[in-house]
């Protein structure tokens, strides 16, 4: 699989394609924003995977090109930065990247990330419900074009953000649990995504402007709370 990374420091970028092509990747280098947005237009060579993206680039700022890159398609973005508060990261989330990685983190972790971002779920995975459609008070999830909106004005939610949403809305008032979540919306079983799970779950509060829609059960995961109707 064809990655692209966007890293403006030379030294870590050689030290991490490094490892990226032990693990199969082949990884193209973008030194800056405009340079990451030219490798993705389109051309003869196959189309990217992943694009590693570095938030503190010399000619843009990475969330800048993160936008840009959304508007273009739905490749997976995974952020990588030094940039850890929770408020950078639901920025970055809200700009429709799909993961978001704190420096200095560990390579092993990195690479479960990007497992679990190109894995795409089967089509339907993240809705039981054999309707195409589910109304939650003023709240409209339609699966099969995965568009929702709040009473008739429509939301933008990443990939992931929706598949949490539709999850949680099988179900509403049921508890699912954390590893439950992540299983089915990460597919995956690694503990460090827990982190990931949070700032998705703070970013959909704020995007649906209903912060009491998605309610923590301490200890043991989250349910959804069906607003009136």
């Amino acid at each position: 699989m064809r990655l692209l990374l966007v890293e403006d420091d030379d030294h870590v970028a050689a030290a991490l394609s490094a490892v990226l092509a032990r693990h199969g990747f082949h990884v193209v280098h973008a030194r800056s924003g405009e340079e990451a947005l030219q490798a993705l237009l389109p051309g003869e060579t196959a189309p990217f995977g992943v694009v590693l993206l570095d938030l503190g680039l010399p000619d843009q700022d990475g969330y800048e090109v993160c936008g840009k890159i959304r508007k273009r398609g739905s490749i997976p973005v995974i952020m990588v930065t030094a940039r850890a508060d929770v408020r950078s990261r639901i920025h970055g989330l809200n700009l429709g990247a799909d993961d978001y990685v704190v420096k200095p983190y560990d390579t092993g972790e990195l690479i479960a990330r990007i497992h679990a971002v190109i894995r795409r779920p089967p089509s339907g995975a993240a809705a039981g419900p054999a309707d195409s459609e589910l109304r939650l008070g003023s709240v409209r999830i339609e699966l099969p074009t995965r568009q929702v909106s709040v009473e008739g004005s429509t939301v933008q939610l990443t990939r992931k953000e929706f598949d949490l949403l539709a999850l949680l809305a099988q179900r509403p008032g049921v508890v699912f649990r954390r590893e439950q979540i992540i299983s089915e919306v990460w597919r995956t079983s690694w503990e460090g995504t827990g982190r990931t799970l949070e700032v998705h779950v703070a970013s959909l509060r704020s995007k649906l402007h209903m912060p009491a829609l998605i309610e923590t059960v301490r200890g043991v995961g989250y349910r959804l709370v069906a607003p009136a109707a």
